[in-house]
């Protein structure tokens, strides 16, 4: 498992606002959706692509195109929905495929209660987003999702990961698969709620209120 850690201005910044409690859901939004585009570039840095020909104004060169087939993008519901956009904003060609999941918060093990995917997925990368990475439940029981349809290529993309979760997906399904993590940072540890610590509290709360 490679664990890429975007390391850039604009990055911390963004995420230091997104990390101050008086920050309001409209501008967590959209700041949510902003840095996950500068995520997605360094997590699609290794995307499949294929030469091309066009034709310029000019004369016939050979570029580069996305290979068939798509990548899929899966947000895990609900708070993965809030970086559907800045990730489809990189990727417009890729389908996108929905898993609902639950952390059960006395066991802290996770429920899927929804699914809108692809019975087979052989041969296409895939790009789960999920916020916060905390204890790896919910992402090893996403990638597992994956990989029993045929996903061997696997990037999640989070705003936050803690130490505790990446060594579980690490130890659980890193051996199964090629799965890389890409975060905006990795904090300190987990408390005794499994929150993650300084972390930015709940990411699904903060992007669309409690419901």
């Amino acid at each position: 498992m490679r664990v890429h850690v975007v390391d850039h201005p604009l990055v911390a910044h963004k995420l230091t606002v997104l990390r101050d409690a008086e920050t309001q859901s409209p501008t967590f939004r959209l700041l949510v959706d902003e840095l996950v585009t500068l995520l997605a570039y360094e997590a699609t840095r290794d995307v499949a692509t294929e030469p091309r020909e066009v034709t310029t104004p000019v004369a016939t060169t050979v570029g580069t195109h996305i290979a068939l087939p798509r990548p899929l993008v899966v947000p895990i519901l609900r708070a993965g929905l809030g970086m559907l956009e800045g990730m489809t904003r990189l990727l417009p060609t890729a389908e996108v495929g929905f898993l609902g999941m639950l952390r059960d918060e006395k066991t802290l093990e996770a429920v899927t209660y929804a699914n809108r995917l692809p019975d087979d997925i052989t041969g296409r990368q895939c790009f789960l987003l999920d916020p916060m990475l905390a204890t790896g439940g919910t992402l090893v029981a996403a990638i597992e999702y994956l990989l029993d349809r045929g996903a061997r290529d696997v990037t999640a993309v989070c705003l936050l990961a803690a130490p505790e979760g990446l060594q579980h997906v690490e130890k659980t399904v890193g051996h199964r698969a090629d799965v890389t993590v890409v975060v905006a940072a990795v904090d300190e540890r987990l408390d005794e709620n499994a929150y993650i610590v300084p972390g930015l509290g709940d990411a699904g709360d903060r992007l669309y209120g409690i419901v």
